[in-house]
Formats: structure tokens, C-alpha cells, sequence
């Protein structure tokens, strides 16, 4: 069966053709497989690419659209909207910077989402049917994949056989438990983007990062946009200050925040889809023309028939995996989205890398080994990796919080982009980095020093020891390093070096 996106237009028609054509032929299996991948997403992309490019015989199986989330329905989708949602933003505030463009701004919906969709369509050849079979030399499977066995998988009614196999089949967006919603009717990121006219008024439940950014873009692009979230905070992964920074934005770009929110309910009301809520014991009603769900992901284990290879697996968090990405089935692996909490497109592909090494290869990399970043794409963005001063002081370890305000840096002022920090976290008494913040608007550019420096086992002081080009944002990261530096300073070590510098000019 052909997959359905819409609109069903020249972009959206060269995506299908690229990620499900719809004259696809399923190959003829060989005898045998290193590597059945099941799944087309990140994590699967990269490991049948990873593993073919190393000599491996492989078939990759998807019943949906090669690319998975991030292609289809997440990252690529989101960010094209974010950078329109920013492009409007910006020249609304262009006339403190002397720019008058005028007293309106006016925001083609539709054309925002035309260029997504056409951007999206152009990106869709690199996970492509024609690269990864013609390119790739991998047999590709369209169709519902399903294991036989322990060592076999069956698709389209042909079995492949297998010596190793991975799952990575990813997730989907999680189903409000709502009364009333699912008449109601709702959008999920799965066809959020199929929209060609912007809601006047959107409701959007769960205040997490895709929650957050969608909210803020869609108010940028013209929403009337409330978020209800049930804690009474948002971003609850993030540091309390980082958060607040957020929630301000998010209010000044004028979305409205129900926090402290239980839903009790959701229901048509002529043309209006109505959320009732109680909120401090009030019970308030929130009308909406389009309702957006945002309040987590469930793991895609359904249909796979993991019973049959002796797979062992939780309906809620996803294929059980050891620290090597090996399921309770030696011969079966896992990556990504369907097994690691850590749900980013970044991680499925780091964690695919280390699943080909073990599968294939009988290395023992364990994902304990592997440092993540994250980053919200709120405006400003939200990045962080490694621990931060919670986790630490749960973990036993004692820690030192060293942190820089935008407002202290000659680039942020001068881009007029000073709500934000540069923040880092290390054990007591060294330079070892246990996490860092960075709010700032290209925080998911800026945390990469900090992930390169914790991944490579470098302190703090090999940053204070890097030339960073002025005048920079980046530069907040630098001035954390001597911060630290003045840390070392103490008043002993002040009064020795006083005197010895008395002592030279005598």
C-alpha cells in the first residue's frame, strides 16, 4: 500500500518516489545475510550503510518511508518551519537595528510550508530507495517486517535469512489517553506539516521541546497558540533558569501557558475543538481550531512478531537491550529510538556506529561510553550534555557551577541577543567537566566544544587555552574557562606570586 502524504503535491510526490516509490519491486533474497536491518529510519540507514561499505552482505526492511522520522515528519520538517518562524521574527525586530521595513509583517503560510516541503523533497535522495539499492549494493525491502524465527525475518511473503539482525524501527508520537480527543481529532508531528493553512488558533499539549518549538513557531507564523502542560514548569529536563528564559520568550512572542493543567476533556463544539482543563481548581475552557499532541514517544514494536525470535521487549519503553545493544536473541541488535531513552536523531546514528562494530565485528563498545548532547530549538535554543548539578550531586559527586551571561559578551550585545548563558559544571576541585548549558539562539552550534572536549577526556583549561576568534558568541564558553581560572587563584597563590614579582624588581 502506497503511503499517504499530503498535500499531494510535485514536492511530496518526488519524497514518495525517492523513500517508498510505488513501482518498487522487491528484490529476490539471498541465501543468506550478514546484517537484516528492520527499519529504514536514522539508526537503520546508517547501520546498512555503515555495514554494506564494509563488505557485509545486508537487506534493509521498511514498511513506511525510508528516511523515518527525522526525513519525513520530525527534524528536517520542523527546522524548515523554525527558520521561516525566525525569518518573521526577525523583521518584526528589525527596526531596532535602523532597518524600518514596515508597520506589518505580513507571513505566507503556505508558501513557509511549500519551501519545507520542497527542501525536504531535495534532501530525501540521500535515504533514497535508488541510492541504498543502486548506489549501496543493499537489497531493499518495502513492506511489514516480521520475524519468522530466530535467525529469519519475513517481508512480502519472501524470508530472509539472517547470521545478525537489528532492529531499528523506531518510534511514533505517543496517544493521549484524553477523553473525547480522538473524535475530537488532533495533529501529531506525523501530519503537522501536511498543513497548507495556518490554524488561527492552536492548542498544543505537553510543554517538552517538540511542544515548545512548535509553539513558538507556529505563534511566530501568526497562531493564536496556548500550551498545556501538566507540570508546573516547562522544559522539565532543562535547568530551572534555562527554562525561565524560554517561557519568557515564549510569552513575549505571545503564547499563552496553562501550566499546573489536568485535561479533563476534549470535544466539538460547533467548529471549535474545546479542551476542558482545571487549573487551580478552576475549571477553564480553551477553544482551539487545530489541537497539536506533544507528550512523548512510544516505541514501534508492533508487528514485528518478536516472540518468534526470542526478543525480549516492553510495549512502553521498547526492545530490551544490554550495554553491547544486544537483545535476550545473541544474533539480534537494537539502535535508536526503539531501545535508548535518549530519543534524538543524533544518538540513533551514534548508536547504530557502535551496534555495527559489536554485531559484526565482536567489538565491545557499550553506550555507557557515549557522551550526548541535546538541543532544543526554541529561539533561543536550549543545548546541553553530560550531567548537570542534580544528577551529579545524585550520582555522590561533588561539583563546581561556573556560569556566563550573554549579557557579559561584545558579540550577543551587538546581535542584540543577550538572554541566555554559557554554563559548566565540574567535579570539585579539577577541570574535569561532568555537563555544560548554553541557551543562546545557535546553542546547538555552540555545545559541540563542550561535547568534543568531555568526549576527548579534555578539562576545562584545554578551552581556556584555545584562541577563539573575537567577536564571537562562543566567546561565553571561553570566558567560563577563565572563570575557572580565577578559581585557581586563591589568596595564597596571589600573595606568592605578589612577592615574587616584588622580589624581580629589586
Amino acid at each position: 500500500m502506497n503511503p499517504l502524504i499530503l498535500p499531494q503535491d510535485e514536492n511530496n510526490a518526488t519524497l514518495v518516489k525517492n523513500v517508498h516509490p510505488p513501482d518498487w519491486m522487491n528484490p529476490a533474497p539471498a541465501p543468506r545475510y550478514n546484517l537484516v536491518v528492520i527499519g529504514a529510519g536514522t539508526a537503520g540507514l546508517v547501520a546498512a550503510a555503515g555495514a554494506a561499505g564494509l563488505g557485509a552482505k545486508v537487506a534493509l526492511v521498511e514498511r513506511h518511508l525510508l528516511g523515518g522520522d527525522c526525513l519525513n515528519v520530525g527534524c528536517v520538517p520542523s527546522k524548515g518551519i523554525i527558520r521561516a518562524s525566525r525569518a518573521a521574527y526577525d523583521a518584526r525586530m528589525a527596526e531596532q537595528f535602523g532597518v524600518q521595513i514596515g508597520k506589518e509583517i505580513f507571513v505566507d503560510f503556505g508558501k513557509a510550508m511549500e519551501r519545507m516541503r520542497q527542501i525536504r523533497a531535495a534532501i530525501s535522495f540521500h535515504d533514497s530507495v535508488e541510492r541504498f539499492s543502486g548506489g549501496l549494493g543493499i537489497d531493499v525491502f518495502l513492506g511489514q517486517g516480521k520475524f519468522t524465527g530466530p535467525d529469519s525475518v519475513e517481508v512480502d511473503g519472501k524470508r530472509l535469512r539472517f547470521k545478525k539482525a537489528a532492529i531499528c524501527t523506531g518510534a511514533r508520537a505517543s496517544s493521549p489517553s484524553i477523553p473525547g480527543i480522538e473524535e475530537t481529532g488532533y495533529l501529531t508531528n506525523e501530519n503537522v506539516f501536511w498543513l497548507t493553512e495556518l490554524p488561527r488558533r492552536l492548542a498544543v499539549i505537553g510543554g517538552g521541546p517538540a511542544g515548545c518549538e512548535l509553539a513558538q513557531t507556529f505563534a511566530r507564523l501568526g497562531s493564536e497558540v496556548t500550551i498545556i502542560e501538566f507540570h508546573p514548569r516547562l522544559l522539565a529536563r532543562e535547568d530551572d533558569d534555562a527554562a525561565e528564559i524560554v517561557r519568557k520568550s515564549l510569552l513575549r512572542d505571545g503564547v499563552k501557558l496553562a501550566l499546573n493543567a489536568v485535561i479533563m476533556k476534549a470535544e466539538k463544539r460547533g467548529p471549535d475543538k474545546v479542551i476542558t482543563t482545571v487549573q487551580q481548581g478552576n475549571t477553564i475552557a480553551i477553544a482551539a481550531d487545530e489541537i497539536l499532541v506533544s507528550i512523548g514517544r512510544t516505541p514501534n514494536v508492533d508487528g514485528l512478531n518478536l516472540e518468534a525470535a526470542r526478543v525480549q521487549y516492553d510495549p512502553r519503553l521498547g526492545v530490551n537491550v544490554n550495554a553491547l545493544l544486544q537483545t535476550s536473541n545473541p544474533r539480534v541488535y537494537a539502535a535508536g529510538d526503539i531501545c535508548f531513552p535518549y530519543k534524538f536523531t543524533h544518538t540513533a546514528d551514534a548508536l547504530a556506529r557502535v551496534m555495527i562494530g559489536n554485531a559484526l565485528f565482536m567489538r565491545k563498545q557499550q553506550t555507557s561510553a557515549l557522551v550526548i548532547p541535546w538541543c532544543t530549538y526554541t529561539d533561543p535554543e536550549v543545548a546541553h550534555v553530560g550531567l548537570n548539578a542534580k544528577e551529579a550531586k545524585d550520582k555522590g559527586i561533588d561539583s563546581l557551577t561556573l556560569t556566563v551571561q550573554l549579557s557579559d559578551v561584545d558579540r550577543a550585545l551587538l546581535d542584540g541577543e543577550t538572554e541566555g548563558f554559557a554554563r559548566v559544571h565540574l567535579k570539585k576541585g579539577s577541570d574535569r567537566m561532568l555537563g555544560a548549558t548554553i541557551v543562546a539562539r545557535h546553542a546547538g552550534e555552540m555545545i559541540n566544544e563542550f561535547s568534543l572536549a568531555i568526549t576527548a577526556g579534555l578539562g576545562l583549561s584545554a578551552i581556556g587555552k584555545t584562541i577563539h576568534p573575537y567577536p564571537t558568541q562562543a566567546e561565553a564558553i571561553k570566558k567560563v574557562a577563565d572563570a575557572y581560572n580565577r578559581t585557581r587563584l586563591t589568596s595564597l597563590v596571589k600573595n606568592i606570586l605578589t612577592a615574587w614579582l616584588k622580589w624581580q624588581r629589586s
